[in-house]
Order: structure tokens, then C-alpha cells, then sequence
């Protein structure tokens, strides 16, 4: 009874927060450093900024799973992949939040080209699902995401994405439609051991998000994370080690009402891609 309380204060609480089909954050990395995301460059950049994949170089995959406050009826899960090619670099990515009665997908997939070490821009197309059980079906809608990185200093990042700017409808029922997101951040590597990440999220039908994160290269397989975000205030922390080829990152998230999000995902490179002698 008591969970059964806690599942409907929370669902309550996520609903009336948002019109539906928010674009969930993946990847214990970032989420360690507070989802400050939009200016890192690695597979997860399929969910974050497309832009980041043109920087990719490597064929890749990773999965994810976050058990949001401890409640499994709120986990998110997801899963993305990295394919370079001569022209540049395809993203697929698969995101779902919910459960049997309640879920919403993501199914996306993306492009992006770097235009030397300096600049990259990337593109994606997403459809979006939400189902209801008891009766009330599926909703399916297109929409699109675009994004741009720079690195214009040595150790130095900047990153902006938009997901949505169409505004595509989910309902005409009081005229729902999906968040339009904006995303600006930068990270700077002050050593080959610390990165320090910031941004700035913009729902425009909401209060802009500061987020702040930092990492730490303890020794060469072994990283140590932290991070802020607000509106929620939210607290982040967790941790890294790097193998060969797989990377296997954990992180959690405090919210001081609703506890406690510990997230874990797993990344694989499978090999070096070589663009020279790539074919599409």
C-alpha cells in the first residue's frame, strides 16, 4: 500500500510537470555530472547533442537504466549506437520511460559531419510514442532535433542543441504538444585529469535549468564524478572504469523530497573506424 502511494504521489508529481514525451537525458556519465551533456562528444551524444557523433570515431554501442526514485513504474531505459562512415557519422538511439500502463518511446535516428577538429553540426529525426492502457491507445508523432559543437581552444568545448523547434502536436485535445527544448553549455579540460562541464536548458514553457558537473581521472581506468542541476535541486555523484573496450559507468541523483535515482550504463567500442577506407 505504502509503494502504491508513493508510485501515485510520484506519477502525480512527473504529470503535472511536464506535457508528456520529455526528451529524458541517458547515460551514467553525464547524468553523474549533472546532465550537463550538450558539449561532450561520445556515443551518448545520439540522445545529447547529434552534433557530438561527427567527433566519434570509433563504431560503438551502450545501454542504460535508471530506477527513478527508486520506483520501477518510473525507470527509464535506453540504448544507442555510434556508425561511422565516410561522409560522417549515423546515430541510433531508443529511449522508454513507464511501464505496462503508462510508457513513452523515443526511436531516433541521426547524422552528423565534423568539418575538421573544430566544428560539427548534426541532425536527427525521432518518433515519439505514448501509451495508455485501459482503453485509451497509442500516439505516435514525428519530430526533429538538430545541434552544433565548436572547439575553438585547445581544452575547450561549446555546445547547442534544440530539440523540437517545430513544436509538433501530441493532442488536439487543449492543444498538447511535445516540449520545444533549447541547450547551451561548454566544458573545459583543464588537464588531461579534470573536465569541468556547465549548461543551460530552456524549456519554453518552463524555468531554465543550470546544470554543473565535474570529472576527475584518478588513475587511467578510474574516474570520479560529480554534480548540480536545478529546478529540480538535484545533487549527482558516481563513478567510471574504463577497460579495454568497455566502459561501465554508475552514477545517482538525490532529490531531497523524492530520494534517491541510481543510474548504470555499460559502453562498448567494438573497433577504430577508418574513414579513409569507409564505404556507406
Amino acid at each position: 500500500m505504502k509503494k502504491s502511494l508513493s508510485f501515485i504521489i510520484v506519477s502525480c508529481f512527473f504529470y503535472s510537470a511536464t506535457a508528456g514525451n520529455e526528451d529524458f537525458p541517458i547515460g551514467a556519465r553525464s547524468a553523474a555530472m549533472g546532465n550537463a551533456s550538450v558539449s561532450l562528444s561520445d556515443v551518448w551524444s545520439a540522445q545529447h547533442n547529434q552534433a557530438g557523433l561527427g567527433f566519434v570515431k570509433d563504431l560503438s554501442a551502450g545501454a542504460y537504466y535508471e530506477n527513478r526514485f527508486l520506483l520501477k513504474e518510473l525507470s527509464i531505459k535506453g540504448g544507442v549506437v555510434a556508425i561511422p562512415v565516410k561522409a560522417g557519422t549515423f546515430g541510433l538511439c531508443i529511449t522508454n520511460f513507464g511501464y505496462s500502463l503508462y510508457s513513452e518511446n523515443k526511436y531516433s535516428l541521426s547524422f552528423a559531419k565534423a568539418f575538421g577538429n573544430k566544428l560539427s553540426a548534426g541532425i536527427s529525426m525521432d518518433y515519439l510514442t505514448t501509451k495508455i492502457a485501459e482503453g485509451y491507445g497509442n500516439k505516435g508523432v514525428l519530430a526533429s532535433e538538430f545541434g552544433i559543437q565548436a572547439r575553438p581552444l585547445k581544452g575547450l568545448s561549446i555546445g547547442m542543441h534544440v530539440f523540437n523547434p517545430t513544436r509538433s502536436k501530441l493532442a488536439a485535445y487543449n492543444n498538447e504538444r511535445i516540449p520545444t527544448i533549447i541547450r547551451l553549455g561548454a566544458d573545459y579540460s583543464f588537464s588531461d585529469k579534470v573536465i569541468l562541464a556547465i549548461e543551460t536548458e530552456k524549456d519554453m514553457s518552463k524555468k531554465a535549468i543550470f546544470k554543473g558537473g565535474l570529472e576527475y581521472k584518478v588513475e587511467k581506468e578510474f574516474y570520479l564524478r560529480a554534480g548540480i542541476a536545478t529546478n529540480p535541486n538535484l545533487g549527482s555523484f558516481g563513478f567510471g572504469i574504463n577497460m579495454k573496450n568497455l566502459k561501465i559507468d554508475f552514477s545517482a541523483n538525490y532529490h531531497q523530497t523524492l530520494g534517491l535515482s541510481p543510474q548504470l550504463s555499460l559502453t562498448y567500442t567494438f573497433f577504430k573506424f577508418e574513414k579513409k577506407n569507409a564505404k556507406i
